[in-house]
């Protein structure tokens, strides 16, 4: 058993390479081989937002604070809020984050296969963001 401790690791901003605005960071639950299960609490200031990208096994976000936005490829963006359960079939093209005016936060939690457990595309732009 091992046991992280609240607080025991610190926050990390959100490459810039992967996210829009200003996002942090914490991993609370990574895991070691052959364990596959990883995981992230992310939160997303007001615009902020991920770029597009896929996960070879999958992506489920649970929604702990704040009004958020989610959207598929060819998809509407829909709101998400506290409480909300998000799932994205293995290989879905997708993108996330907070809503213009409310910051956003979600625990991420993903599959890794072959050592990988998610592909980053192009940004998402603000013109398809404010759709």
């Amino acid at each position: 058993m091992e046991i992280t401790r609240a607080g025991s690791k610190p926050s990390t901003p959100g490459p810039a390479d992967y996210f829009t605005g200003t996002v942090r960071l914490d991993m609370p639950f990574a895991t070691q081989a052959p364990a596959r299960v990883s995981g992230a609490t992310v939160t997303f200031e007001p615009g902020a937002r991920t770029a597009w990208h896929t996960h070879p096994l999958g992506q489920t976000l649970v929604v702990t604070a704040g009004c958020g936005w989610a959207q598929r490829e060819d998809g509407s963006v829909e709101e998400i809020r506290p409480g909300d359960i998000v799932w994205f079939p293995a290989g879905e093209k997708h993108w996330h984050g907070a809503s213009p005016t409310t910051a956003m936060t979600h625990i991420a939690i993903a599959e890794a296969l072959d050592g990988r457990s998610v592909d980053w595309l192009e940004k998402v732009s603000d013109d398809q963001y404010r759709r």
